[in-house]
């Protein structure tokens, strides 16, 4: 059985949790794109963990889990978080951790013009809100045939390091000529390169042949999404997305056995919407400053990965609807719906108001999606605390009605519902 978990929205939506939770069920786990740009924070009896780059199954220890070939990984973060979940108590070796020798290496140099490139940018207010994490650099250079991949890491020969010269001297040109730094050090590249070969070789292998065996044998097999649907470097709202594909028909292309097709595909999103970086997010012009700043810290929203405050909004059914469609959702999660245990009444956005006054409700794109402004309905809040609850009908009843009235608008049968950071505080719909 194959079934991917993916975001609906723009991305924070609690997949780690639900992969977390839902781990228990499956033999492997495997991220499919991306790459240490975003975290996933999950809390359980072991503790709290932020995961960049590890499958969230990581926590469970008859998990295995698989880093795809669609990832771009730095090494060096990749390292510090193994160092960091180890000293956490979680075991890891190349019996529960395979990464993809088609995986795209993040070099040193792809993170420095990241970083270089935002700051240029944000002299005249075009930053596009990065994680400088070197991401969309290491994808541009895959797609120009300029990197090296984790298979490369294990044939440490002067070919691999021929290759590496031609791409150091390319890069140089940009680094030198545009940006005016020093030139990047081929020696200093080799030596980082081989000491990685020497960390991750065990690791290293090829992943598509053993999740299509553990296929084949009736393993139960996980795709864990990093991001979601509105950040999909096709279907997302761009050019403010991610760099790669994070939509779950993409799932086993990415984790590398593209021949095969998904048995199940499980939507998260939270139960109001949150968003890191720039880009349009008409959700947040529902609420006044003070009402966002009240969210955003009864939902601890800041981000896994940078700590960056989250910009917050109500539930936004177009742009969920629109990602549900996108990630061709069998099933939903919600999740965090006792952060709105406060709210008196809980608003809702249900459809855009264009330049024209056309009202919509078909997620728009470029400069339609620019200026749209919320239109907003206003449910009734609960106002008292959901987070023991663990059955639908023991739900105020205004609690089940935002969850009813969310399942009808988006068109997807909602069969998870979490009330808390716990594995066990969730709700199983049957």
């Amino acid at each position: 059985m194959l079934t991917a978990i993916t975001g609906i929205n723009w991305g924070d939506e609690g997949k780690g949790r639900m992969v977390d939770l839902l781990s228990r069920d499956y033999d492997i786990v495997a991220r499919y794109q991306g790459g240490d740009n975003a975290g996933h924070t999950v809390k359980n009896e072991r503790g709290k963990f932020v995961l960049n780059l590890i499958p969230s199954g990581i926590l469970r220890p008859e998990v295995v889990c698989v880093m795809g070939g669609g990832m771009v990984i730095d090494p060096h973060h990749l390292e510090g978080e193994i160092d960091t979940l180890r000293s956490q108590g979680i075991e890891i070796t190349p019996a529960n951790l395979k990464i993809s020798d088609r995986a795209t290496i993040t070099m040193p140099f792809h993170v420095d013009q990241d970083g270089l490139e935002e700051a240029r940018l944000s002299k005249t207010g075009a930053q596009f809100g990065s994680t400088k994490r070197g991401i969309a650099y290491t994808y541009g250079d895959k797609f120009m045939k300029k990197t090296l991949r984790m298979g490369d890491l294990l044939h440490m020969d002067e070919g691999v390091r021929k290759r590496l010269a031609t791409i150091v001297e390319s890069k140089n040109l940009t680094m030198e000529k545009i940006y005016g730094q020093k030139p990047v050090s081929l020696d200093e590249m080799w030596a980082w390169c081989q000491h990685y070969a020497e960390v991750f070789a065990p690791f290293i292998c090829n992943v598509g042949d053993f999740l299509a065996k553990a296929d084949d044998a009736g393993k139960k097999i996980m795709f864990e999404a990093q991001l979601g649907a509105l950040r999909d470097i096709d279907f997302g709202i761009y050019p403010y997305t991610s760099s790669s594909n994070t939509i779950g028909a993409y799932a086993p292309i990415g984790a590398g056995i593209p021949g095969r097709k998904l048995d199940l595909s499980v939507g998260i999103m939270k139960a109001y919407s949150s968003c890191v970086g720039e880009g349009p997010f008409t959700a947040e012009l529902a609420m006044t400053e003070e009402e966002k700043d009240v969210l955003r810290e009864h939902g601890h929203e800041y981000g896994a990965a940078t700590g960056r405050p989250r910009r917050v909004g109500p539930f936004d059914v177009v742009a969920s609807r629109y990602g549900v469609q996108c990630q061709g959702c069998d099933e939903l999660a919600l999740t965090l719906l006792d952060v709105l245990d406060y709210m008196e009444e809980v608003p809702v956005v249900t459809h855009y108001e264009l330049t024209d006054g056309t009202v919509t409700d078909v997620f728009p794109m470029g400069k339609t999606l620019d200026d749209a402004k919320p239109v907003v309905e206003k449910l009734p809040g609960w106002n008292c605390d959901i987070t023991g609850v663990r059955h639908f009908e023991d739900l105020p009843k205004a609690a089940q009605d935002y969850v009813l009235y969310i399942e009808k608008a988006v068109g997807c049968k909602i069969k998870y519902i979490s009330v808390g950071p716990e594995r066990e505080a969730c709700i199983v719909r049957d």
